[in-house]
């Protein structure tokens, strides 16, 4: 990636919002689509980590990564692991008022994973379309 960009937030859920607008602000002067589904994104997929790793235990933490290329923008989450894989559940699985993250993170990225760390942490990314790409 060309140009990169990251910020490390203390595993706290009000940090959420603050990564929200970490990417809100690198992406001024994009597509007003890029910028929402890039914020929704980050706003999902830290808010898993504070909720769902170890970021969110005492003295956590989360980075945020957004990488720019010329076809689109890249929002990495980074968080300190936990003991569930992340997974896209169902939309006919039975939950609480949660549980839908990733499937928005796929609906609205144009590719997206998940990568293991060697320190026992995980990174999760998705590609997000920049417009006329």
């Amino acid at each position: 990636m060309p140009k990169e960009w990251s910020r490390i937030f203390p595993g706290q859920a009000w940090q959420v919002a603050e990564a929200r607008h970490f990417v809100a602000a690198l992406l001024e002067g994009e597509g007003p689509s890029l910028v929402d589904d890039a914020v929704l994104v980050v706003g999902e997929l830290a808010a898993n980590a504070v909720r769902h790793t170890r970021s969110g235990w005492y003295r956590g933490w989360f980075l945020v990564v957004v990488g720019f290329a010329d076809g689109f923008v890249r929002i990495q989450v980074v968080d300190q692991g936990g003991d569930d894989e992340p997974v896209v559940r169902s939309i006919n699985a039975p939950m609480d008022q949660g549980g839908r993250g990733l499937m928005l993170v796929s609906a609205c990225a144009k590719d997206w994973g998940v990568k293991d760390r060697p320190a026992g942490g995980r990174c999760i990314w998705a590609d997000l379309a920049r417009v006329g790409a």
